[in-house]
């Protein structure tokens, strides 16, 4: 593990982050939500710039050994169908939360089904085009910008990480992963009501999916693979927090506890189908 590489690479991929971070702080993209968002979504390229200058730093190939492959197989597509499960799987744990309401018929629904084709305005249409959508943007654009981030956690990080056990490995990848939202979490992003326990809690979240990524990333021999499954998370996570109401930050969703517990369940099920079943296959 070559520390001063793994500096440089940190010093590239935080302080842009940060720059944004304080930009947003200041104010002065407060009243432009269309900047905002602009903003925060070219920082999903920052982890790649910052691979693509050390690498160049350090002479090494640019994007040479961090596992850039398009030879598809069924880890693929298993990888991609796990990210609405996990999403159901968080919405059925919501549910059961105190607290925790099913509002099919909020105002914010009502508006969504007066959209949608005849036949399909009620929640379970809703549901359906929402998951539908969700997956072809997760293994499309939002893939592309996923690819971002995960060229530099999935793909640099794995490599400069190889010498430590999966475990440890994972452990220290998503706490660099979840640390590096810090600014922007700062901000309100996931968590608005908690920004400063909100970074605490993204890098709980980063920690407890990193090892699924890190398995699909191996099984399907891909960096193509994380980056499709973070897309679509990114566009399928949102569904829980309109069909549950009151908001909750930290209990409700993907990101917060209810997202967490399935994300474990998730860990337990791949240790055991690796452990016990698939060697014995």
């Amino acid at each position: 593990m070559n520390i001063k590489k793994l500096l440089v690479f940190f010093l590239l991929a935080f302080l842009p982050i940060a720059g944004i971070g304080w930009f947003l702080h200041s104010g002065e993209a407060s009243s432009n939500m269309l900047l905002t968002m602009v903003l925060t979504s070219a920082c999903m390229f920052f982890p790649l710039v910052a691979v693509v200058i050390t690498q160049l730093i350090f002479k090494e190939s640019v994007l040479g050994g961090l596992g850039i492959s398009f030879k598809i197989n069924r880890w693929w597509f298993i990888g991609w169908l796990l990210m609405p499960v996990f999403v159901a799987v968080t919405l059925g744990i919501t549910l059961l939360m105190p607290g925790a309401k099913w509002t099919p018929d909020s105002e914010t629904l009502q508006t969504a089904f007066s959209q949608l084709p005849a036949g399909l305005g009620n929640v379970w249409g809703f549901v359906l085009v929402s998951v539908a959508s969700g997956m072809i943007a997760g293994a499309t654009i939002n893939a592309v910008f996923a690819f971002g981030e995960e060229i530099a956690w999935r793909g640099f990080l794995m490599k400069e990480f190889k010498g430590k056990s999966f475990t440890a490995a994972s452990l220290w990848i998503g706490f660099i992963w979840g640390l590096w939202h810090a600014p922007i979490i700062l901000n309100g992003h996931n968590y608005p009501d908690h920004p400063a326990l909100g970074v605490l809690m993204m890098i709980v979240f980063c920690i407890l999916l990193t090892p699924i990524l890190m398995y699909f990333r191996k099984k399907s021999g891909s960096v193509i693979v994380p980056a499709i499954m973070h897309g679509t998370i990114n566009a399928l996570a949102g569904i829980n927090l309109i069909l549950v109401s009151p908001s909750n930050d930290l209990l409700y969703g993907c990101s917060g506890l209810a997202g967490f517990i399935a994300l474990l369940l998730i860990n337990i099920c791949l240790y055991i189908y690796d452990t016990f079943i698939s060697k014995e296959s």
